[in-house]
């Protein structure tokens, strides 16, 4: 008997296919939207975690400012910058540290080769490659002696190698001279490509000793950043505790008078995960508001439901004149809606799988497919054909046979 319903509810959705097709298109564009827009969501969630965690793992990055009173941090103008004996200090007296970079960096125009690139220089020690995770696809580090003298040696991001040089990934630029603002060096590595994002093309830059960048660019010796890499395991709360103390004693800031510190301690980690969480906020607004157009489109089926039941009243009201039981009519214009939703709802599947491919090639995030959220919209049209369906469906089921057979 199901069956039989079943067959008769389909013929009926296939007498008038452009109705039908119009009736379940706010289901497809429901779905479709609801999907699109969660898996964009999670493709860029993931997109912004690779970033982070490209940058170090268990990293905490030291910068210079002012707290701000709701505890902001504030720029560095102003505020003492760092030293190298800072990094030392931090490496010898803290435990749990597995390396320390103190770094700089300045904006600079690179030539080589015939050609020209802004760019920015970095300039740091071999602890730079430890504590943000690089490797070197061809070349070498720097020696010691290098570090120390400020030699005019540097290794380039894979940007900057094909802005200047060309060729394919990881070749050409080795061996070569580039100047970098007012002065030369020698190409001694290429880095292994980090590629681009939400955080900015990681792979422009020139890395050169630390103290190159600070006699030959800036003029200083002082220190922007300190990069403090921590050991696996180790208790992150109390480590940045010491770190904090171990800074404050350095710079002078007593407890007794309450100053407020002047740098800033950000944790990578908990940044991913802050921004994790707000990813998250977010796409589960975007997809309830996608989800609105689900409602209409279910309004739009009962719409339609009703305008059936009134064009077939003669056809209800002779089953049920000879001897079709109410529960079999309210049963077929039940499954005709559930069936439109349900196709609806398929067609909204595709629709959003294909497009979600599409712009996530186009935004550069990854392809993030959530079966979930996939069954999850295709039931959720069918419970919208249930609920949007049974008015009309009762509806139907409970004319009066002489009636309904007196209707034009």
């Amino acid at each position: 008997m199901l069956f039989s319903v079943f067959m008769l509810a389909l013929r009926s959705v296939r007498r008038n296919m452009l109705r039908s097709f119009l009736t379940i298109l706010g289901i497809v564009i429901g779905v479709s939207a609801v999907i699109t827009m969660v898996t964009l969501g999670n493709g860029a969630t993931r997109a912004i975690e690779a970033q982070i965690t490209s940058l170090g793992t268990n990293l905490l990055i030291v910068n210079p400012g002012q707290r701000q009173p709701g505890g902001g941090g504030g720029g560095g103008r102003g505020v003492p910058q760092f030293t190298e004996a800072d990094a030392d200090a931090i490496a010898a007296q803290i435990g749990g540290v597995a390396a320390v970079a103190p770094q700089s960096r300045a904006g600079v125009t690179l030539v080589a080769n015939g050609r020209n690139w802004v760019s920015t220089a970095t300039g740091s020690t071999n602890a730079w490659f430890d504590t943000g995770k690089w490797k070197i696809s061809a070349g070498r580090k720097f020696e010691e002696n290098e570090l120390g003298a400020g030699a005019a040696v540097c290794l380039l991001g894979e940007t900057v190698r094909r802005e200047l040089f060309g060729g394919a990934v990881g070749q050409d630029g080795l061996g070569r001279q580039v100047r970098v603002k007012q002065f030369s060096c020698e190409v001694i590595g290429i880095l292994a490509a980090k590629g681009q994002g939400g955080m900015g093309d990681q792979d422009d830059l020139v890395l050169v000793p630390l103290h190159t960048l600070q006699r030959r660019i800036t003029g200083g010796s002082k220190v922007s950043t300190l990069a403090v890499s921590m050991e696996d395991g180790s208790d992150a709360p109390r480590l940045k505790a010491s770190l904090r103390q171990l800074l404050r004693e350095r710079r002078r800031l007593g407890e007794a008078d309450g100053a407020d510190d002047n740098f800033n301690i950000f944790d990578t980690q908990q940044l991913a995960e802050t921004l994790s969480s707000t990813m998250g906020v977010l796409t589960g607004l975007l997809g309830a508001v996608a989800a609105v157009s689900l409602l209409v489109g279910g309004i739009g089926i009962m719409n339609i439901m009703l305008v059936s039941v009134t064009e077939r009243t003669r056809e209800i009201g002779l089953r049920l004149a000879v001897g079709a039981l109410e529960n079999e009519v309210l049963l077929q214009f039940l499954i005709e809606a559930v069936v439109l939703s349900a196709l609806g709802g398929a067609i909204g599947v595709l629709l959003a799988t294909l497009a979600s491919y599409g712009l996530s090639a186009l935004m550069g995030i990854p392809y993030a497919f959530d079966v979930g959220i996939n069954v999850l919209a295709l039931l959720f049209s069918l419970f919208i054909g249930v609920v949007f369906g049974y008015f009309p469906a009762r509806r139907a089921a409970q004319m009066d046979p002489i009636e309904a057979l007196r209707h034009e």
